[in-house]
């Protein structure tokens, strides 16, 4: 099974690791399939909006809501966040080299959100490349049952574990 994840300790740090391997590995000609996350700051010093952009070159989805100044709590919009899940799933089923999710985040850890997508790729024998952040890594860590690797959050690291992942797809095709 080759299933890896990234952890960045800045804040939005492993977000644009991701787009940038997503960018990088789709510049070598592989087929990546997934997520990652646009985080734009606002203009109203509120939190940041939130985006997912659907790979390679997908639709990119809102997946924050704006909740008011005072709103406190999970900003996730579930709907939006399955949307881009269904759109993944279609698109993972037309074939992929890699998939890339930007988290495993609270759905995940709740048995929704990716975690079925991230399993059909595993059973397909696709690489997946997941970033999770600390509140989840004990989630993912069960998920995972001790068959991930953790990999430092860095894109050429990132790229060459890809690489050695897809190797013997590409072989045997």
């Amino acid at each position: 099974m080759n299933l890896a994840y990234t952890m960045a300790p800045g804040r939005g740090d492993t977000d644009l690791i991701l787009h940038k391997l997503a960018a990088d590995l789709g510049a070598c000609g592989l087929r990546c399939c997934g997520t990652v996350q646009i985080n734009s700051e606002r203009a109203d010093s509120g939190p940041c909006d939130m985006d997912v952009q659907v790979l390679p070159d997908g639709p990119v989805l809102r997946i924050s809501q704006d909740l008011g100044p005072s709103a406190r709590g999970c900003r996730l919009d579930p709907t939006a966040l399955e949307t881009a899940v269904g759109l993944v799933a279609a698109s993972l089923a037309g074939g992929a080299d890699v998939l890339i999710i930007n988290k495993f985040g609270k759905h995940e850890a709740e048995g929704r959100g990716f975690r079925a997508v991230i399993a059909e790729a595993l059973a397909l024998g696709i690489p997946v490349i997941v970033g999770v952040n600390g509140l989840n890594l004990a989630s993912f860590e069960e998920f995972a049952g001790g068959l991930a690797s953790r990999l430092p959050p860095d894109c050429e690291t990132l790229a060459a574990w890809a690489s050695r992942a897809i190797a013997p797809a590409i072989e045997a095709a």
